[in-house]
């Protein structure tokens, strides 16, 4: 998926359906057109020094902060996808898409890196892949493996990374380029100018995402080609050919291809076939549409023609999953992690974080996905917050059991916190919570459940869309059983609800007040209680 095309600094706004001003980007960004000239790595490096204390300075100015409390953020300037993250030497290398000239608006992303060993407290490592070095210009999404085999000839243990580029400009250039790294994946060369694998004469062709297909002893690439998700077999890396191609149609490209196997708790194996779709036109999400079934090691057969969705809500998309490893890098083939930008292309660059704190990128937490049966038979992904979290709690609030008819304001304020509950009832309509509630009650999201869906609601909060389009999403709830689990994590730019098992997660962007710091709990058309209602909060 390509980077983004910089952005023009711009005058603010104010506006949002409760009333509420705030200091938010307006309009479409523009573009300055892509220097033709090689940018070399000491300029770069400069640039993104001098950016990154531009950036400290202008926080430290303004004395306030819409940067994430616990969620992974650019350090400055621009992100946009993540790229699944590899094991190396006892710790996640995550890379991901930045340009280090958002602000002048030059077109172009590199790939920075950042690494981690418990996936919440992240140490960012530079840029890894930088841009402009070869007349392939900017690096758009791909994946990286690390060969132990030596498969590729760059040594046993030497990092790969497969990439999308645009030599020509334009959806009808994308090619795959290779380069590797001999150093643990700090620093990579390219190998060559050439594409590994050339474009065939289409219009998108791109997100080259390779695993190692042990069974058959090559790998397996899938590749983002407009309603149709390419298949690719390789021994070396460097020669690929093409053997299927899955195709669905209905929810726009089907980006950043993922392609997984996982075992259930009953020892079920099932392969997962993932992208990134935007299925808004048919009131589906615009997150990561996933298929359940069964691959060949060529053909991957989906169990039903209709996706399921990992995240129901507006804001979780270019998402990878990634191996579940334990401390000594054995795998778990019953869990993978996943993360996802949290952000959407319809509005992008609008964030007060740009004038705040001088970056514009945010990460989701960082979720365990396991396979579960649903009562009917069928299966599904469900996810839940990284484990991590817990070595992160710096303060806990236990408010046990709270009864609630109608509104309860409760005794507690906070920007950025977590929140779990269940919700229990015998007659009831509706019932949730309100987060970063304002201190008049005007401005509020919500986040519940409401007769047979479970909802997050940001209509009443600053956020992005000025379309008033996407405000709510929604989730399918069975509301017979007279009981719902919500955890729900609350950061300065983001709320994230995961329902029940995790099977239902809804993700969105939202810029609240930093003065909306109240928290309330309501319900519609009866009464229930809100039992072992729990705050935590975190320092990373």
């Amino acid at each position: 998926m390509p980077g983004t095309s910089g952005i023009s600094r711009r005058s603010l706004f104010a506006g949002s359906a409760a009333g509420a001003t705030a200091l938010l980007p307006t309009g479409t960004a523009t573009a300055a057109p892509k220097p033709k000239a090689t940018t070399k790595k000491e300029a770069t490096t400069k640039n993104e020094a001098k950016a990154k204390n531009e950036a400290k300075a202008k926080s430290t100015a303004s004395g306030a902060s819409y940067r994430s409390a616990y969620h992974f953020t650019v350090p400055d300037q621009w992100k946009n996808d993540p790229q699944r993250p590899v094991w190396i030497d006892g710790e996640y290398h995550y890379f991901y898409l930045y340009n280090a000239d958002y602000f002048t608006g030059v077109v172009g992303t590199a790939w920075r890196l950042a690494t981690t060993k418990d996936l919440v407290s992240f140490t960012d490592r530079g840029v890894a892949v930088p841009k402009d070095t070869t007349p392939g210009g900017d690096l758009w999404s791909g994946s990286a493996v690390v060969d132990t085999g030596n498969t590729a000839g760059f040594g046993a243990g030497a990092v790969v990374v497969l990439v999308t580029m645009s030599p020509g400009g334009g959806t009808d250039h994308q090619e795959q380029f290779l380069y590797y790294s001999t150093d643990g994946g700090l620093t990579f060369s390219n190998y060559g100018t050439d594409p590994v694998l050339p474009n065939p004469g289409v219009a998108d062709f791109r997100d080259p995402k390779v695993i190692r297909d042990e069974d058959r002893g090559r790998w397996v690439m899938t590749l983002a080609e407009n309603n149709k998700i390419g298949f690719y077999h390789s021994d070396d890396l460097k020669s690929w050919t093409y053997v299927h191609g899955f195709v669905h149609d209905g929810i726009g490209v089907l980006e950043c291809p993922d392609l997984f196997r996982i075992t259930a708790a009953d020892g079920t194996v099932k392969w997962v076939l993932g992208a990134s779709a935007n299925g808004k036109s048919a009131g589906l999400p615009n997150t990561y549409a996933y298929w359940t079934g069964s691959f060949d090691g060529s053909i991957f057969t989906a169990d039903t023609s209709d996706p399921q969705w990992l995240d129901h809500g507006w804001d979780w998309y270019a998402a990878v999953t990634f191996e579940k490893r334990d401390a000594s890098g054995a795998v778990d083939a019953a869990a993978r992690y996943a993360i996802g930008w949290v952000n959407a292309w319809d509005y992008a660059n609008t964030t007060p974080t740009i004038d705040c704190d001088g970056f514009n990128g945010t990460d989701s937490i960082v979720r365990e996905v396991t396979l579960k049966k649903a009562s009917e038979g069928t299966y599904h992904l469900a996810s839940q917050p990284v484990a991590g979290l817990d070595s992160h709690v710096s303060r806990t609030v236990n408010l046990g059991d709270v009864s609630v008819d109608g509104t309860k304001v409760l005794d507690y304020t906070g920007i950025s916190y977590e929140v779990t509950t269940e919700i229990t009832w015998s007659q009831l309509t509706g019932a949730g919570l309100q987060l970063r509630r304002s201190p008049d009650g005007g401005r509020h999201i919500d986040a519940g459940i409401y007769d047979n869906y479970a909802f997050l609601n940001r209509r009443n909060t600053v956020n992005a869309d000025t379309s008033g389009k996407w405000q709510e999403s929604h989730s399918p709830f069975d509301p017979s059983a007279g009981t719902v689990k919500l955890r729900i994590l609350v950061d300065r730019t983001s709320v994230e609800m995961f329902v029940d098992d995790g099977r239902y997660v809804h993700t969105s962007q939202v810029f609240p007040y930093l003065l909306d710091t109240r928290l309330a709990l309501f319900t519609i058309g009866g009464s229930a209680v809100f039992r072992n209602t729990v705050i935590r909060e975190f320092t990373v």
